[in-house]
């Protein structure tokens, strides 16, 4: 009896079968296929999102494919074979069957083939070599995919230096394919090369590296993975900037102990070193968003301090100059540098505390400080600030009476 994978919702989509029908319209019945992650994590039962198709005919004729059948066909990669289609607002990435005649670490020269074996062949990992007819009947060319699949087995493609050459990022996609699916002890001979090539990782697009990298994070428990390339000197050579793993390691123990949700970007925070200045540098270099940059760097201050021993008052304080997302940041990562696991009920108490208040709006405005007297200028605004952090260490005091009597002391001061 053949493999399957059934007959879930992404291979019977409309969606999707006006892609097939359009391909096979032109190329006849399988001339074109399912492959990689949504193949792979069919078969492993998990979550199914990209949908990547190989196909026997060249990119061109693709596109008239597509266009035949009133899909917009996008020209994303056509050098490499790639097409991208767009059907009824879900994306399928078309790839034509391809070998590689030329690489140099970081991009490669291909030629069109119509050999799925070839096609196989350049792939990167066993697991990802599986193919599916839109019948949901599994292919494996290689021989050996579903069983390192189905054992958690992440083996490379032929000989593991030989396919790193090729692409420098398999390195990186190595232990992260480790930290989804991989169970048992990693292969040796993968491990190895990764090892010995770790140099290549300096030649790639920063942004290559850090899609990698937060991918490989978002993983459910990713401490062994990242241990192992620290291990292997692969860590330092992708994250130079890595301060001790122990904060890390404690923040993901929190999660996959205590239920919380895993956040890449938090745990790449907490892999880097403690230091405001130091984690903006670092996530400058990794090309991260404006917004990803300034969470990471956010999330190592130290000002206002935070302890398992604040009081509701400080945390309410903390929250208001903070933010909510910030301070729930500083406080994960404080909590994670915590030695005293006695505190983990302090900790949760004031992450609830947090998470349940909603910070007030300063009640005083410029109008306000003008009628007490005050010119519009810098000394307004002082005198404002002045009485906006006398508000805070009040406790948000809501009486109206109170804040006119301080702004008046104030104003009178200024002036």
């Amino acid at each position: 009896m053949s493999e399957t994978v059934g007959r879930p919702d992404w291979l019977t989509a409309p969606q999707t079968a006006a892609v097939m029908d359009a391909l096979e319209r032109a190329g006849g019945t399988d001339c074109a296929r399912f492959v990689g992650g949504c193949v792979r994590n069919a078969v492993l039962g998990e979550p199914v999102g990209d949908l990547d198709i190989a196909t026997l005919l060249p990119p061109e004729a693709v596109i008239a494919a597509l266009k035949a059948a009133r899909l917009k066909a996008i020209p994303t990669g056509v050098e490499h074979g790639t097409v991208t289609a767009l059907s009824e607002g879900r994306t399928y990435e078309i790839t034509t069957l391809r070998r590689d005649i030329e690489t140099d670490g970081r991009r490669a020269v291909v030629a069109f083939t119509t050999d799925w074996v070839e096609d196989a062949g350049r792939r990167d990992f066993t697991l990802n070599a599986l193919y599916a007819t839109r019948d949901g009947v599994v292919l494996d060319p290689l021989g050996r995919g579903l069983e390192d699949a189905r054992a958690g087995r992440i083996v490379f493609v032929g000989e593991a230096q030989a396919r790193i050459r090729e692409d420098y990022l398999r390195i990186l996609r190595f232990f992260r394919f480790l930290a989804w699916y991989g169970r048992g002890g990693p292969d040796s001979a993968a491990v190895a090369a990764c090892a010995a090539l770790k140099g290549g990782i300096s030649t790639l697009a920063a942004e290559r590296v850090s899609a990698e990298i937060l991918k490989l994070l978002n993983a459910a428990d990713p401490r062994a993975a990242v241990a192992l390339m620290d291990e292997t000197g692969v860590l330092g050579a992708a994250l130079p900037e890595v301060g001790d793993r122990s904060r890390f390691d404690a923040l993901v123990r929190q999660e996959t102990e205590l239920l919380f949700a895993g956040d890449a970007l938090l745990r790449l925070a907490a892999l880097l070193s403690p230091d405001v200045e130091a984690a903006r540098a670092a996530a400058t270099r990794l090309r991260l968003s404006n917004a990803q940059r300034d969470r990471v760097s956010a999330a190592q201050g130290t000002t206002p301090p935070l302890a398992a021993a604040m009081t509701p008052r400080d945390v309410r304080r903390a929250v208001y100059l903070l933010g909510a997302k910030v301070f729930a940041d500083r406080a994960r990562l404080a909590w994670a540098a915590e030695t005293d696991t006695a505190a983990t009920p302090d900790w949760r108490a004031i992450l609830a505390q947090a998470a349940s208040w909603t910070a007030p709006m300063f009640p005083v405005g410029g109008e306000a400080a003008a009628a007490a007297g005050l010119p519009r200028g810098p000394k307004l605004g002082q005198v404002l600030r002045a009485l906006e952090a006398w508000w805070v260490d009040a406790d948000f005091p809501d009486d109206t009476a109170a804040l006119q009597a301080r702004l008046t002391e104030l104003a009178a001061a200024a002036k």
